[in-house]
């Protein structure tokens, strides 16, 4: 349509005004008041005006010798950016400016060409001529939000949707349509529409609404010219798309909301999937066009992915494609959906939750079907992955408190040196693992305070019932590309589980010890030690036990991932467990003896801390940590009460203000309290940077946080940096070498261990103490019987009824006394295998039980008093091992 065509048409722009008294204006909205549908159809012309005006601008008409000073063809025309373009359409358009006819070697402007004149015949309609719609939108090869209103309000004024779902499922089921489709867009700024606003303040409804198309033309334009578009588009940062995920949540919420239109986005998603996996697999599409991550932002919008329908067929097969997306596309997805909102991510995690569960209930896995060769769980199990780092991101993060490395490397075990001897090349690498997604971010779980959802929810329960961990275990160690471990997720598995991993692991490094040494013994000759073997007198327990420690982690640290063998100067138990679980009991209460003075105790928390002015040397530290790796290493629960801090200390954070809430709850009040006085802090307090504390004997000894601390006052400027000071002095700074000593010892043992890498902070406490919630109902639900008892014997019943009327330090020395530990393991009671086996008939002896197995020998005593007074002597005075 060229200048006179639009003079031809009253669906053209505005004329000045000849008649008196603005009479057309007039003329004009009444007309609009009686046919709204000239209204819209007249709009949309003057938009599709304003669209040829901003391709003339950015793409020209294709003459090369076109003398129009507002056309890119012209010889003499000064080229500016998109959003300048489209600022200057209105203006042109307002101006009834020269518009060039279309050159046939320029194709795209022939199909705007096109695309105009149909919508201004449909406009030109209301004056008798013949109405031409077009209905099939074939030319529509990506969406915008305006354009899917379009469409969808010229369905549903024929009550026809099939229009729209052909544009959905062709778009949809399209990776480039879907690349191209909802792209973000720079408006014109405020000071540019208002001055455009000041030329006409009498503006009718038209033209308001050519403003607001002007400010769309980024979003719709022709579709020849989405390409230059797209060559036009600033570099991304590293944590945007350029999709407009607002607009797409917008859409959503319109289309979903039709039953027609929503089978659509099912389908299509069907098609793109495959396509999808293709091209991130061997076409590389990513590092070509990053703008290819748009396709899996508008795809994760859509509220309804976890309907049944999707979780049969479409889904699986995205997130399949989804899982092939190179590191950086992960990371940058973990970033972006980071700033989404708690709802946003719980939405999409539990989306990913319901399929990994639907499948796994759905389809029976065994030994021979393992769960780890489902493509759908392991596809959503990968995908669930981004959601869990986009949470940790989200959420309350401490990345500047991470604790110095030791300045002294754990010492190397003699693997090497014996792998050298028989000629053999090592083949596991040293140090922990770590997650790859987590380097890429530079963002540990343990650095996360509080996410935006708990860690907890992400722990899917079905999955962890059908795991076969040994075998999922055994693929974690392979690392290769054909099995998948779920170890590699460790978020989705359950302490239990992960214990379970951690003891596989273990177990084999230490046969891997243990056939090391006979080698080793076979080729220079030596004695052969295959355990780790500690022998000691009760007595002397401290002195004998970390007397020999000291010499083993001195001479050999290798020897320390043995297999722990105690014995018990003049007692005749062999330690198939048990006897090791009393030793560590044993040493635990002497080392934590406040007499000793390396540690002090807290009456109001019930809980220890390093006692910074102790007189025990670092080494005897180190010891003790060295005790506390050895007994994660055999599966022994400890009795110890550390604050949180201790663990988090251990994962490589440092103590903050944070962390004295459970490690010292009045200095944290009295902190807390003074950041936020509201007085003066100077004149009221009269505090200064210089600290109070009392040594081992009740003497105080000063400290200055600041050089010359004593002389500057804590003023209301300067109180948070006393504070953080102060928590850091208290935490880090005071009982540094106390805890370097002691995390260097618990590192000679759990140095190779993937502890850290499956384990956060508060389950290693839980790893290292079990569980304090002692649930006597969950034991007596999983205890077997063997030598003619059952569920129903007589004196079984009588058992279980005496032993709940106990009291809990009752029953916590019934714990002691049948299984050596007072704790509960990683998961409850309910985990404990427990053997109730008959030790003949009635008679006077008292009860006796096998620890390293958790069997109790009860003999069927007559009656229930006779059985109630029997048990408490024998949990009551029970101490020592002997051969029965």
């Amino acid at each position: 349509m060229n200048s006179d065509e639009k003079e031809d048409c009253e669906c053209g722009p505005p004329q000045a005004d000849t008649s008196p008294a603005g009479g057309s204006d007039r003329e004009h909205e009444e007309t609009e008041a009686e046919n709204p549908e000239a209204s819209r159809m007249k709009r949309a012309a003057a938009k599709h005006l304003i669209e040829r005006y901003y391709h003339q601008l950015t793409e020209g008409c294709g003459d090369g010798t076109c003398a129009n000073a507002w056309c890119a063809s012209s010889s003499g025309f000064r080229r500016t950016d998109n959003n300048a373009a489209a600022v200057r359409a209105l203006e042109l358009y307002k101006a009834n400016a020269k518009l060039c006819d279309p050159h046939p070697s320029k194709k795209g402007t022939t199909a705007a060409y096109v695309e105009s004149n149909a919508l201004a015949g449909a406009a030109c309609a209301n004056k008798g001529l013949p109405p031409f719609v077009r209905e099939d939108f074939k030319d529509v090869t990506f969406l915008t939000e305006e354009k899917v209103y379009e469409i969808l309000g010229l369905c549903a004024e024929k009550d026809d949707y099939s229009p729209l779902i052909r544009v959905i499922g062709r778009v949809f089921s399209s990776a480039e349509g879907l690349v191209q489709s909802f792209r973000r867009s720079k408006p014109p700024t405020k000071e540019e529409l208002k001055s455009l606003q000041g030329k006409d303040e009498d503006k009718d409804e038209d033209e308001k609404e050519t403003a607001s198309s002007a400010t769309a033309m980024e979003e719709d334009p022709p579709a020849s010219s989405s390409l230059s578009r797209l060559d036009d588009e600033p570099p991304l940062g590293p944590d945007e798309v350029s999709v407009d995920t607002e607009a797409v949540r917008r859409v959503y919420a319109r289309l979903l909301a039709n039953e027609k239109v929503e089978a659509a986005f099912l389908n299509a998603l069907v098609y793109l999937s495959p396509n999808v996996e293709c091209d991130l697999t061997y076409h590389n599409v990513y590092s070509r066009d990053p703008n290819y991550l748009n396709l899996f932002v508008v795809v994760m919008e859509n509220r309804n992915l976890h309907s049944p329908e999707y979780l049969e067929i479409a889904l699986p097969q995205f997130c399949k494609a989804m899982s092939k997306l190179p590191l950086a596309a992960l990371a940058k997805l973990a970033r972006l959906w980071s700033r989404h909102g708690a709802a946003a991510l719980r939405r999409m995690m539990e989306t990913f939750q319901q399929l990994i569960t639907y499948k796994v209930i759905s389809r029976e896995f065994s030994s021979r079907n393992l769960v780890n060769d489902d493509d759908a769980v392991v596809g959503a199990t990968r995908c669930l992955k981004i959601i869990y780092y986009a949470d940790v991101l989200g959420g309350d993060l401490d990345t500047g408190h991470n604790e110095d490395e030791d300045d002294e490397p754990v010492p190397e075990s003699s693997e090497l040196t014996l792998h050298e001897l028989l000629g053999e090349e090592r083949r596991s690498k040293k140090g922990p693992r770590v997650d790859p997604l987590e380097t890429e971010l530079g963002v540990r779980a343990s650095d996360c305070r509080r996410p935006l959802v708990p860690f907890e929810e992400f722990v899917n329960e079905p999955l962890n019932e059908v795991l076969e961990m040994d075998k999922d275990y055994t693929f974690f160690k392979v690392e290769t590309e054909n099995k998948f471990s779920f170890m590699t997720c460790p978020f989705i598995l359950n302490a239990v589980t992960k214990n379970l991993g951690l003891y596989y692991d273990n177990r084999i490094r230490m046969y891997s010890e243990r056939r090391i040494t006979v080698l080793y013994s076979l080729v220079q000759g030596q004695q052969l030690n295959p355990y780790l073997r500690l022998k000691v007198r009760r007595d002397h327990i401290i002195d004998d036990a970390l007397v020999r420690l000291e010499m083993i982690a001195m001479e050999n640290p290798a020897d320390l991932k043995k297999q722990l063998y105690v014995e018990f100067e003049g007692e005749q138990g062999v330690d198939e467990g048990g006897v090791s679980k009393e030793f560590f009991q044993l040493v635990v209460e002497e080392i934590f003896n406040v007499d000793i003075g390396m540690f002090t105790y807290d009456e109001t928390t019930k809980l220890f801390w390093f006692n910074p002015s102790s007189l025990e040397n670092e080494g005897q530290y180190t010891l003790i940590g060295i005790v506390l790796g050895l007994a994660i290493y055999n599966n022994c629960i400890l009795d110890v009460h550390f604050p949180m801090v201790v663990y988090r200390k251990l994962m490589g954070k440092k103590g903050t203000l944070r962390d004295l809430a459970d490690s010292n709850p009045v200095l944290f009040q009295s902190l807390t309290e003074l950041l936020s006085y509201e007085g003066s802090v100077e004149a009221d307090m009269m505090i200064t940077f210089q600290i109070s504390q009392t040594d081992l004997f009740g003497n105080p000894l000063m400290h200055d946080l600041r050089e010359n601390g004593d002389q500057i006052p804590v003023t209301n400027d300067n109180r948070k940096e006393f504070v953080a000071q102060y928590a850091d002095y208290v935490l880090n700074t005071s009982v540094e070498k106390q805890f370097k000593a002691f995390r260097r010892g618990f590192h000679m043992v759990t140095s190779e261990s993937p502890l850290k890498y499956l384990f956060r902070p508060e389950e290693i406490e839980l790893l290292i103490c079990g569980s304090r919630n002692l649930d006597f109902l969950a034991l007596e639900e999983t205890t077997e019987y063997d030598g003619g008892y059952n569920r129903d014997s007589r004196i079984i019943k009588e058992f279980w009824e005496t032993l709940h009327s106990f009291g809990d330090d009752q029953k916590r020395l019934f714990l002691q006394f049948t299984t050596g530990t007072d704790r509960a393991p990683v998961g409850g009671l309910g985990k404990l295998k427990m053997i109730i086996a008959k030790n003949g008939p009635d008679t006077e002896r008292l009860p006796t039980s096998h620890t390293c197995f958790n069997v109790l020998l009860l003999p069927e005593y007559g009656t229930r008093e006779k059985l109630k007074e029997r048990l408490l002597k024998a949990i009551t005075y029970a101490k020592g091992f002997g051969m029965l």
